[in-house]
């Protein structure tokens, strides 16, 4: 079995996001992690758009990266660029994997846009997850 760390710069909605999805893919091939180079909570809106989608990360915690250190990781994926220009330095042989997702949280307007901006995120993350599964494992 394989572990999988997602990182992110407050574990609460592109990596919790990112988790939701890889444990949906990964199914028993993988142990997937996430966490922040801060924690800010889990974002109430990731949990809303994921259920939408049949994902239930209501469950998750805001972790803070020094939590894994001592895991062996086999995979590595951040969710942003403030969190791959800032994470402390994992020793891990990990393979590394780098996608800048928007941000929905930062998404200022109506319900609408708000939705539709973490609809979007949520997509193309499931997106993402998916391939790095099927090539990875």
């Amino acid at each position: 079995m394989k572990n999988i760390l997602v990182l992110c710069t407050g574990n609460s909605c592109r990596s919790q996001m990112a988790e939701g999805w890889l444990k949906y893919f990964a199914k028993e091939k993988a142990k997937i992690y996430s966490a922040g180079i801060e924690t800010h909570g889990v974002n109430p809106n990731a949990i809303k758009f994921m259920k939408e989608s049949g994902i239930d990360i209501s469950h998750h915690t805001s972790n803070h990266v020094n939590e894994y250190l001592n895991i062996p990781f086999d995979i590595i994926l951040t969710v942003c660029d403030h969190a791959k220009e800032n994470c402390p330095y994992i020793p891990s042989p990990a393979i590394r994997f780098h996608h800048d997702f928007a941000d929905p949280s930062k998404v200022n307007g109506s319900e609408e846009e708000i939705a539709n901006a973490f609809r979007k995120t949520r997509d193309e993350i499931r997106e993402y997850c998916k391939l790095l599964i099927l090539e990875n494992l």
